[in-house]
């Protein structure tokens, strides 16, 4: 087998997920973004089916998730970066860039990378260069990035700004790893939820099974999220607004929080 010089395409190939997995796909179809479906199945969605399965296969691959993962950041980065100028620059800026090429940047990118010194470079790299001082790169709906985090502090302002000041806050960190619910929901059958002190496997197979499926730990934090401000705190999430009988703080006018 030869390796070929051309990269596989990322976006609307079927086989790419397929061929990356062999025993998730042992019949090679099922990939995603397949364009004989009668109904679109984005990307996202699809992967989401993947990991509701009964068979957790694909939550126990040691990759898949990995994977998945990093293209879904991949295209929120292609179509959600953007970039700035001040307003004063903006004409300069713009000729500037009709000016250069793909293969300027990418002179200039393998110079950064090796750290050279900017004294050699030619006069298209000097202006790639300079423009990097110039222009700011926007990522606002890019989950973990800078400007996303910028933007989550803005919407806290202008929480208080509306609400005012929260008369509490605290920190929400359920241990999936000492919950017996968090077992079952891996799916251990052999805990008694109704006992008060269920039997539940040794800490070092506790902390394996949170390892081996991500996905349940993710459920079991969602779960006692809504379980803990639904019954705890009297949170309608379906009515969007406290309940009438309230909870042990009372009412709850709104509330705000981030998950790390």
């Amino acid at each position: 087998l030869h390796y070929s010089h051309h990269f596989v395409p990322e976006y609307n190939n079927p086989n790419l997920i397929c061929g990356l997995f062999p025993t998730l796909f042992p019949l090679g179809i099922g990939g995603f973004e397949d364009k004989r479906r009668k109904v679109p199945v984005s990307f996202e969605r699809h992967a989401k089916h993947f990991f509701c399965l009964r068979d957790r296969k694909f939550r126990y691959h040691y990759y898949f998730i990995f994977v998945v993962f990093n293209i879904l950041q991949r295209r929120k980065a292609h179509l959600n970066v953007h970039l700035t100028a001040s307003s004063k620059k903006f004409s300069s800026v713009a000729q500037s860039f009709s000016s250069l090429t793909a293969a300027d940047l990418n002179s200039l990118s393998k110079r950064l990378k090796e750290e050279k010194s900017t004294s050699p470079l030619n006069a298209k790299e000097k202006l790639g260069y300079r423009l990097l001082k110039e222009v700011n790169t926007v990522a606002a709906k890019i989950p973990g990035s800078q400007a996303m985090k910028v933007h989550t502090r803005n919407e806290i302002r202008s929480f208080f700004g509306y609400f005012g000041l929260p008369q509490l806050y605290f920190t929400f960190n359920p241990s999936a790893v000492h919950s017996p619910i968090f077992q079952v929901m891996y799916g251990d059958t052999s805990i008694d939820l109704n006992d008060l002190y269920p039997k539940i496997v040794p800490k070092h197979q506790q902390a394996y099974r949170l390892a081996r499926d991500p996905v349940a730990g993710a459920e079991f934090f969602e779960f006692s999220f809504q379980c803990a401000f639904r019954y705890l705190l009297g949170w309608n999430f379906d009515k969007g607004h406290s309940t009438d009988r309230g909870g042990v703080l009372g009412k709850i006018r709104a509330f705000h929080g981030n998950t790390e």
